[in-house]
């Protein structure tokens, strides 16, 4: 057994069957074109996690420690029934 139940044979099967209909020329095409889409993408997550943005960087850089200000509540007394 192979991935998910499939065996290898049915892979080359299945292989042999898209390179007979695309072709390699095609395929070819179609994984450099892939390749490069995904180097764009990593490319881009790269650059945007190197630098931080000013409003994320302002709140890490806050000295201000302070929790919210809520008003005090009035303690009720229970009542008994």
């Amino acid at each position: 057994m192979g991935l998910g139940g499939i065996s290898i044979w049915q892979l080359a099967i299945v292989l042999v069957i898209v390179v007979l209909i695309f072709g390699t020329k095609r395929l070819k095409s179609i994984g450099s074109d892939l390749g490069g889409a995904i180097k764009g993408f990593k490319k881009a997550v790269d650059s945007d996690e190197a630098k931080p943005s000013d409003d994320s960087q302002k709140r890490l850089d806050s000295d201000d420690d302070d929790d919210a200000d809520f008003p005090e509540r009035k303690k009720n007394k229970s009542r008994s029934a």
